[in-house]
């Protein structure tokens, strides 16, 4: 596995990095030893998960690189019933645009058992212009390190203030006229006082933001994939652990591991070979650094089989194709069609496993 780009290296948490170096080592070793194993039973790799298990170095590698997924997520302690409340009802709030037509759900659709997506390839603004990048789930999102593709956004505080102010988005003007549409409004100055007890004025940009995310971060939405590696080997199926196994030996779980399945670093869309998008530059335009052209935050993939399309672009509509893509363009391997099909069975053990309950305000 190549490393990731000199800014990821210099900018991200030991963390971070040490999961990044792990990602190659425990991938050749899970490979290495597939083939000890194989080679001592005289059967291919696959047949393990045919019988319902998994060989050692696979079983080995999902216990590093993933966890299930937790109850809460990072930053929920602060979040109140109130604000929650008041979150959720400025996140379906079309007010928060200049036109009076877009909310964030307008594009991170959570209502009627949505998956936190519109499933097009790019969103349509308050103004009926298209943005440039896909909208990606916010179902599980607060479980990546950063938000937006290019990663400029630590939080899900900071994500929510971006597309308020976004001249194609939701097109407001500035904080200061956020502000003035909410306090125009009996009932939402009500609802601050109650979300912000003791603030001098609760009714805030910050604060609207604030509360944008804790509603946004009750949208944990495990999967099968959880309980499996929680122990039940059960929850997942024969398809789906061969697939994993293919997963991990293929080395995806370089990038996308941990909580999320990706979301938890930066990295060069083209490793090995260019992706034909070359208009966007990922997070070159927000540093400017010449190491970071192309570079995007890698996706999540959980609920990757109910978001398509796929790719900064929204351009790749099936997920073989996607997948198909990366493993030539990320890791240099042509996959054939035998091994992409082996391997979308497990992504869709990363679905949420119930589907979220009606989030309208």
């Amino acid at each position: 596995m190549r490393a990731c780009s000199l800014a990821f290296w210099r900018r991200h948490s030991a963390h971070a990095v040490l999961v990044a170096v792990l990602a190659g080592c425990i991938a050749l070793c899970s490979v290495a030893n597939a083939k000890r194993v194989t080679a001592r039973r005289a059967r291919p790799a696959s047949d393990a998960a045919s019988s319902g298990r998994v060989y050692e170095g696979t079983a080995l590698a999902v216990r590093i690189y993933f966890k299930p997924l937790p109850e809460t997520m990072p930053g929920h302690r602060d979040d109140t019933p109130a604000m929650i409340a008041l979150g959720r009802r400025l996140y379906h709030e079309r007010d928060l645009s200049e036109t009076r037509s877009q909310s964030c759900n307008d594009c991170h659709r959570v209502d009627q058992r949505q998956s936190g997506v519109d499933c097009a390839p790019t969103s349509m603004g308050a103004k009926g212009t298209r943005g440039a990048r896909n909208s990606p789930t916010v179902v599980n999102a607060g479980f990546q390190v950063m938000q937006f593709w290019d990663g400029r956004a630590p939080d899900l505080v900071e994500q929510a203030k971006g597309p308020l102010l976004n001249p194609i988005e939701m097109a407001m003007g500035s904080e200061s006229d956020v502000v003035d549409r909410l306090r125009a409004r009996a009932d939402y100055s009500r609802d601050f006082a109650a979300a912000f007890p003791g603030h001098a004025e609760p009714v805030t940009f910050d604060n609207a933001a604030r509360a944008i995310a804790a509603f946004e971060r009750t949208l944990v939405a495990p999967a099968r994939f959880d309980r499996y590696l929680k122990g039940d080997t059960s929850a997942l199926t024969r398809e789906e652990k061969r697939g994993l196994e293919r997963f991990v030996n293929t080395g995806c779980v370089a990038c996308h591991n941990s909580y999320p399945v990706g979301g938890r670093s930066l990295q060069k869309l083209g490793v090995y070979h260019p992706y034909r998008n070359r208009k966007d530059l990922g997070r070159y335009n927000v540093t400017h650094l010449e190491e970071d052209r192309f570079v995007f935050k890698v996706p999540m993939l959980r609920n990757v089989t109910l978001t398509p399309p796929y790719f900064h672009d929204g351009t790749v509509s099936t997920l073989p194709e996607a997948v198909r893509l990366m493993g030539w363009m990320q890791l240099n391997k042509p996959l054939s069609p035998r091994e992409v099909s082996e391997i979308v069975p497990f992504l869709h053990a990363l679905e949420t496993e119930h589907p979220l309950r009606d989030t309208e305000p």
